[in-house]
């Protein structure tokens, strides 16, 4: 085995106004978290010659960090590869918010873990270090070299001096980003309950939700399915997408799928990937659609369930608190605007069958006065000329009270 390396000289003057000049950059840059995030990365690279470097972020709602940049390209990795506090050598460094730096074989540290994703776990050198404010942790960065690798104190401080200095940035894009969000769910909920309170047709309305929640979620598709309760199938009652498999996709039994298991136990349901999961029904779909996440939510009125609102990603994607409870919220009022339509058209319907019998009951009166029949034999009577004539006993009833207004009028 070669000995390590030794690090990089101290910075000359200049070099140290550099370094300056391009953490100032960052600072000041835009609130972009992804740009911010991802030129840091470079920065650190540049100033270590690292052979690779991660950024975690910290996300307190599910107490874990959460892989948010890298040197290396990692589509499948960023953003949904997580470590709990504590969990390896980037959780330790993050729960007890000190930096570690191994020169040598940090692959047989016991605190170790190893992802079979990551190439560079089989690396040598590692250097690690926390992210702070006000001596809260919200990140950590690493460095890792792929032969042995000294990391004097030097190289550190300059490290954490990097990572103190862009804290601020990164937080106050990490608090915009949320604010952004936030005010895009606030105003995609009003104009949900808008659409709810419209007296709008029941299908121009589930069109306008997924549109609203799939633009606001970012998603691949979004769907609404409402279940038959005599056959206890969920079927796909509005959708986004222009995908013909998709919006032709058969119905599917309640207890056969992941949608149907939101349904069942009334809670929502996250997938991590739909192609690897077998209570996914349509695993040809997915692949032939290029979906991957799965968040399939219920959607309730009373505690009754009245369908579920699905929403796909198309890449993997850890569905967030905010996120579930944002669906939610869009589900129960979808739930709400399928009901009051039930029921507004049920009381139509009874306003309907009222006026129509009424109708027939004037007619009724009609015939007993014309032909001297009784009330039976003149409910026959319509009741005949309406399968004779194959039209219903209101329209009947209506032709023999306007022949008798226009007897009336000769």
């Amino acid at each position: 085995m070669p000995r390590p390396k030794a690090a990089l000289p101290a910075l000359d003057p200049s070099e140290e106004l550099e370094l300056l000049h391009q953490i100032t950059h960052i600072i000041n840059s835009p609130l972009d978290l992804k740009v911010i995030l991802q030129e840091t990365v470079s920065l650190v690279s540049r100033l270590t010659k690292a052979d690779a470097c991660f950024l975690y972020l910290h996300d307190p709602s599910e107490s874990n960090l959460v892989l948010s940049a890298s040197k290396t390209p990692h589509p499948g990795e960023v953003g949904t590869l997580r470590l709990r506090l504590g969990e390896g050598l980037t959780g330790w460094v993050a729960q007890h918010r000190v930096p570690l730096a191994i020169a040598e074989k940090a692959h047989e540290d016991p605190r170790f873990k190893f992802f079979h994703d990551l190439p560079e776990d089989a690396y040598e050198a590692f250097l690690s270090v926390p992210i702070l404010i006000r001596e809260k942790v919200i990140g950590v960065i690493n460095v890792q070299h792929r032969k042995p690798h000294l990391y004097p104190e030097r190289t550190i401080k300059v490290l954490t001096t990097i990572s103190r200095q862009v804290s601020g940035a990164i937080e106050n894009a990490r608090l915009y980003e949320e604010t952004k969000r936030k005010a895009q769910a606030i105003q995609t909920l009003s104009a949900v309950s808008h659409t709810v309170s419209s007296p709008k047709y029941l299908q121009e309305t589930l069109q306008l939700i997924v549109t609203m929640t799939a633009s606001l979620l970012g998603s691949k598709i979004c769907s609404v399915m409402l279940l038959d309760e005599e056959t206890q199938e969920l079927k796909i009652a509005a959708t986004q997408s222009l995908s013909d498999a998709y919006r032709n996709k058969p119905p599917i039994k309640v207890g056969q799928s992941v949608s149907g298991q939101a349904t069942i136990q009334k809670v929502p349901i996250a997938v991590r990937d739909v192609r690897k999961d077998r209570r996914f029904g349509f695993p040809e779909i997915a692949a032939a659609e290029g979906l991957v996440s799965l968040l399939s939510v219920p959607m309730l009125f009373k505690d009754k369930v009245i369908g579920v609102i699905n929403t796909y990603s198309a890449e993997e994607y850890v569905f967030s608190k905010e996120d579930v409870s944002v669906l939610q919220s869009v589900a129960n009022q979808c739930a709400s605007a399928i009901e009051h339509t039930r029921l507004l058209t049920e009381k139509l319907a009874a306003q309907e069958a009222l006026e129509s019998r009424k109708l027939v009951e004037r007619a009724k009166s009609a015939l007993m006065r014309k032909r001297g029949v009784s009330e039976p034999e003149a409910f026959r009577e319509i009741q005949k000329q309406s399968m004779d004539r194959r039209k219903s006993m209101k329209e009947i009833a209506e032709a023999i009270l306007l022949a008798e207004e226009l007897e009336g009028k000769r």
